[in-house]
């Protein structure tokens, strides 16, 4: 398979997915003329929704931007087990619109939380994999980095998990904190110096090289 087959592959399903995503957002209906406050309140009732509408749609940005890097910059070429772990990714990513319209419906349940935290917790697992199997691969030959910039990659991709596996467990005492994680972890990756302010903590409690 040629690699630019693979990048269109993925920019089609991330196109399609998020585009999904606002589609489960229900136009209220009303039999007759809706007044001003019937509309007003349905589309405050729909608040919730459009929270997980605007986590998701941030969330896939962030993971296609990353796996964009990963595809078309990190790795010069591809081979079948690339590809193999790439269906993976997508599997997941696809699953999005149904996790994210279940948290919307169900934002006070953890079950839909823990759904929905499992989604991104796999979606980054097969991220990272993909990315290690590009370094490690000896059939893959990939762009030079430094050491600090394969960190904060890695930070980019697994502070997302990290997060959601801590709101798993928050969602047993509060199901709004652990949205709240959820919002922290992609806020995480949408600021561009995040990793770099992250890192700045972490070098103080790790002995130099």
């Amino acid at each position: 398979m040629k690699q630019a087959r693979l990048d269109q592959l993925a920019d089609g399903i991330f196109a399609i997915v998020m585009t999904i995503l606002v589609f489960e957002i229900r136009i209220p209906e009303y039999v007759g003329v809706a007044s001003e406050q019937n509309l007003l309140k349905s589309l405050l009732d729909l608040s919730p929704v459009f929270l997980s509408y605007l986590l998701s749609f941030s969330l896939l940005f962030t993971y296609w931007r990353s796996h964009h890097f990963i595809e078309s910059i990190l790795a010069k070429n591809i081979d079948t087990r690339f590809s193999n772990l790439n269906a993976i990714f997508f599997f997941f990513v696809a699953l999005v619109p149904f996790s994210s319209h279940f948290l919307g419906k169900y934002s006070y349940s953890k079950t839909a939380i823990i759904f929905f935290a499992l989604n991104i917790i796999l979606i980054g697992i097969s991220l990272f994999i993909m990315r290690q199997y590009v370094i490690n691969s000896k059939t893959i030959e990939n762009a030079s980095f430094t050491k600090v910039e394969n960190e904060h990659a890695n930070m980019r991709i697994l502070f997302p998990v990290g997060a959601a596996v801590v709101a798993i467990f928050v969602s047993f005492f509060s199901t709004s904190l652990a949205i709240l994680l959820f919002t922290i972890a992609i806020l995480f990756n949408l600021l561009e110096k995040s990793t770099k302010h992250t890192f700045l903590f972490i070098d103080l409690f790790r002995e130099k090289d």
